[in-house]
């Protein structure tokens, strides 16, 4: 089982990370193609088991993300039958050390260490994408705080479709029944604490709650 994440396919969260791109309407003419990382098998938390944050980060944030699930094994996928090879989405949580990624960035290393930690990639419970009747790139999903709403995102406004990135991670990776994409986070990224409590909505659906110890 794979983790794939996908970095910056939001143009109002790169905005809010003091991108460097001068206008966010033209962000996807500017870049011509996702930005792929990947998470541990050993980073995923699932069952509503709590998230420990670990201790060489005094920043760790919550991303909220759509996620989608392959349902059959593909390679080099047309963006045209990606469709085919998903059919379960849910809200899940893409823990960043943000401090260790800042220092990353600057010294150009990738960010295996502050993205594929244990426990860093939690997900919710999977739900059929017909369940909801709508397109997968009209869902909306957000997230509860200790009760408050902190982050809210809608797949219409991905820079990069969940079609397109299917497709193109296929290029590179065989695709594999139970292989999980994070398709990206909107705006509102921010810190979490110890005995925070965490409820991911889908469509007005939880599907995620865990305890931050």
């Amino acid at each position: 089982m794979k983790i794939f994440g996908i970095g910056m396919n939001y143009a109002a969260h790169n905005k809010e990370l003091q991108n460097s791109l001068l206008n966010i309407e033209d962000v996807s003419a500017q870049r011509k193609q996702p930005v792929v990382f990947t998470k541990a098998d050993s980073a995923l938390l699932t069952d509503g088991r709590p998230f420990f944050i670990p201790s060489y980060t005094k920043q760790c944030e919550y991303e909220t993300e759509l996620c989608v699930r392959i349902n059959h094994l593909g390679r080099s996928i047309p963006e045209r039958f990606a469709y085919r090879y998903y059919d379960e989405v849910t809200v899940g949580i893409d823990f960043t050390a943000r401090d260790l990624q800042e220092r990353f960035r600057q010294e150009g290393l990738p960010w295996d260490l502050c993205k594929g930690f244990d426990g860093s990639a939690a997900v919710g419970r999977w739900m059929p994408l017909k369940h909801f009747g709508k397109d997968v790139q009209n869902l909306h999903f957000h997230l509860l705080r200790n009760g408050e709403q902190v982050q809210t995102g809608c797949t219409a406004d991905m820079l990069f479709g969940v079609n397109k990135l299917v497709s193109f991670i296929s290029q590179f990776f065989t695709l594999k029944t139970g292989d999980i994409i994070f398709t990206g986070t909107p705006a509102g990224v921010g810190p979490v604490n110890i005995e925070d409590h965490l409820e991911g909505y889908l469509e007005g659906e939880k599907v995620l709650e865990f305890n931050v110890k």
